[in-house]
């Protein structure tokens, strides 16, 4: 089993933690006072110089970096890791060939690579994504882990991403779509999502590349195939609470299949069903008779089930656990399937028995979340990422017949830093406009701290995200060192708290979701730490734009806001993201085709209402974002300027959604901590 990836600490789309994420290289020492130039790529405007002591001040943080896991080699114990090293800009890959062993790189230069996987039957080589500056049309290699020599396998033009294997076969199966960058004048009216198996070792040759199906429509992921490699099953994801999986027929190697479209049925809801409800595709039986699916059909929250392909029965596996099933692992050949459940905000790991489905007994792991879940399919042993206040991601194994658990990395981190002394958070609630009770996560200062301490609110992006118990990355330096709360509310239409939640701020409840920010803004003059007159609200990506509705529509309960690529503009936004997620934007926004749904974005929209901002601003923006382009943060910070209204701006022409380059990142984070220092620290 393999169930949808739906992110760690932030899922659907990046927050501001992740917008914010630690680095580890270290600059050169440098007086006190000397003048910090931004990076070349960087261009500011409105925001004080800077000097490198503000850089140097939260060096230490920013020098915390954990380890993600990517795969295990499919015969050896050993395992592929992403980091960034001391003195690299952006995460790598690594190998990593035993516990805690040295790692050993494999890709190097100025784009991060973080997803990859090994040929699945001997390890013979690796394949990974890559895109240029953050643009996310990513590019599919092959990399010899011994030569480090790469290859690309796709086409520039496209987004591609690694679907899955025909192990069977030897070949690659990857997904494409379109791009049109249409913030740059591109435009298409169709797209549709392809899906080909190719040949790593010989792309190009006759019969290297053949086209396995072409799916209308975006929203197509999550390949499942079955261990014949003769039918396959896909999720169609629609909307945060709508997805479909289909049964699809691949075609077989020949050339009397060759451009012959793939069959295709609906599996779920079934033919006929009118059921709305997310149904996530996840693994097979061995003998492809059941079939292992996540989804809401049956309650609130997405549930493990099990489809038997002959009759149409659902069998309902954690029912009886009223949270989400996040992520989880299985193969048909291991007893156990593995599961994060989302309890509140914190991912805890289940094992259940692949037959009956049974709970099973756990070993102890570190304390925290659970991130990724990956079994070994040779030793079954199991991969468990964890994260927690006091560090970053770590890699550990599990032996779930022993219990034992081993680690297999450690964070790095500054000597004479003890992360064991970092407050544990607190989910706390509070009463929204209407009476609904709203949570969220908590991170106050240590108590040498003394009176009310002010406030930095983190908006999570998607809008169907979660902010989730875990790691503070650099922000643990004004949380550490300089006496700021960390607030992040799960207002409603976040994930993890229930369907009718997740709906809740569809189309024109849209600014429901506002009124539970202010309502969150009150709450904290109510909390004897919280300094409620010295808030400033700050988010990235959807989260952004909740920091310019705050800086808007809320500017009397707030002491500044800073969005990092945030929506300015419904409209404009929707009418400039890229082709293959407008009408899934669409699902949760409104269609602003529509003339009375127009009016009503308009109307709402941070950019309509630029005259209330009366409060300090921040704005950060890569020049090369697909998901919300550039121009969404131009335009607001120029109608603002136009009018005389002081905002600091930074916009970096090689990132996207996100700083990604430590260069870009480090700045970016000494100019919010300026701003703090401005804002409520004076």
């Amino acid at each position: 089993m393999n169930t949808p990836p739906l992110r760690r600490r932030h899922t659907a789309c990046l927050g501001l933690l992740a917008l914010l994420a630690a680095c580890t290289t270290t600059p050169p020492e440098a007086p006190a006072e000397t003048p910090l130039p931004p990076p070349p790529a960087l261009r500011v405007e409105g925001a004080p110089a800077l000097t490198a002591s503000s850089v140097q001040a939260f060096q230490r943080y920013a020098d915390i970096v954990g380890h993600a896991f990517v795969g295990w080699h499919p015969t050896q114990r050993e395992m592929l890791v992403a980091h960034r090293a001391p003195g690299s800009s952006t995460p790598q890959l690594f190998r990593l060939r035993g516990p805690l062993a040295a790692l050993e790189p494999l890709t190097s230069g100025p784009e991060r690579v973080t997803d990859a996987e090994w040929e699945p039957e001997r390890g013979r080589y690796i394949v990974f994504e890559r895109d240029i500056g953050g643009n996310e049309a990513a590019q599919v290699y092959r990399l010899d882990p011994d030569t480090k020599a790469t290859t690309r396998l796709t086409a520039y033009g496209e987004r591609h991403a690694i679907a899955t294997w025909l192990p069977r076969q030897q070949r690659l199966v990857v997904s494409s779509v379109p791009l049109d960058r249409t913030a740059a004048g591109g435009r298409r009216t169709e797209v549709t999502t392809r899906f080909t198996a190719i040949d790593p070792l010989a792309p190009d040759a006759p019969g290297g590349r053949r086209v396995l199906a072409e799916l209308p429509g975006p929203g197509w992921f999550n390949l499942v195939v079955t261990p014949d490699e003769r039918q396959a099953v896909i999720t169609r994801y629609i909307a945060a609470t709508q997805s479909e999986t289909w049964l699809i027929d691949l075609p077989a190697a020949g050339p009397a299949t060759e451009g012959k479209p793939a069959e295709r049925r609906r599996l779920l809801p079934a033919p006929g069903e009118t059921l709305r409800a997310a149904h996530f595709a996840s693994g097979w039986s061995a003998d492809a008779k059941q079939l292992f699916v996540v989804s809401d059909r049956a309650s609130e929250f997405r549930e493990m089930m099990r489809l038997d392909m002959a009759t149409g029965a659902l069998t309902r596996l954690t029912g009886h656990i009223p949270w989400d099933v996040s992520r989880g692992d299985g193969d048909p050949a291991l007893p156990l399937l593995a599961a994060a459940i989302n309890v509140d905000g914190r991912d805890e790991l289940r094992f259940f028995d692949r037959d009956t489905g049974a709970e099973r007994r756990v070993p102890a792991v570190p304390p925290g979340s659970v991130g990724e879940l990956r079994f070994h399919r040779k030793s079954g042993e199991l991969a468990v990422v964890t994260d927690s206040p006091q560090g970053p991601s770590q890699i550990h194994v599990l032996d779930p017949a022993s219990g034992r658990l081993e680690a297999w990395t450690k964070p790095l981190t500054p000597a004479g830093l003890d992360l064991s002394q970092v407050p544990d958070q607190q989910i706390v609630r509070w009463k929204s406009f209407d009476g609904r009770t709203i949570s969220g996560v908590l991170s106050l200062p240590p108590a040498r701290f003394a009176g009310k301490r002010p406030v930095l609110m983190l908006m999570h992006g998607g809008p169907e995200a979660q902010s989730k118990v875990g790691w503070n990355g650099r922000l643990n330096h004004l949380l550490l060192e300089r006496g700021v709360a960390i607030f992040e509310p799960n207002v409603r239409g976040s994930s993890g708290y229930g369907k009718t939640f997740l709906d809740l701020d569809n189309g024109r409840l849209r600014e429901d979701s506002v009124r539970d920010m202010a309502a969150a803004i009150d709450w904290t003059a109510t909390h004897p730490r919280l300094d409620g007159a010295k808030v400033i609200v700050a988010g990235g990506s959807y989260g952004g734009y909740m920091a310019l509705a705050a800086a808007t529509r809320l500017s009397d309960k707030i002491a500044g806001a800073y969005s990092s690529v945030g929506i300015s503009h419904f409209v404009t936004f929707l009418e400039n993201t890229e082709s293959y997620r407008r009408d899934l934007r669409r699902a949760e926004y409104g269609d602003e085709r529509d003339p009375s749904m127009r009016e009503f974005l308009n109307a709402i929209s941070p950019l309509t209402n630029a005259e209330q901002v009366k409060k300090p601003l921040l704005i950060t923006q890569g020049k090369n974002d697909p998901r919300v382009p550039w121009t969404e943060s131009e335009q607001i910070v120029r109608k603002l300027q136009a009018r005389g209204v002081p905002v600091w701006y930074l916009l970096a022409e090689n990132e996207g959604h996100g700083f990604a380059r430590r260069e870009n990142a480090d700045y970016q984070f000494a100019t919010l901590v300026r701003f703090v220092e401005e804002t409520v620290l004076k």
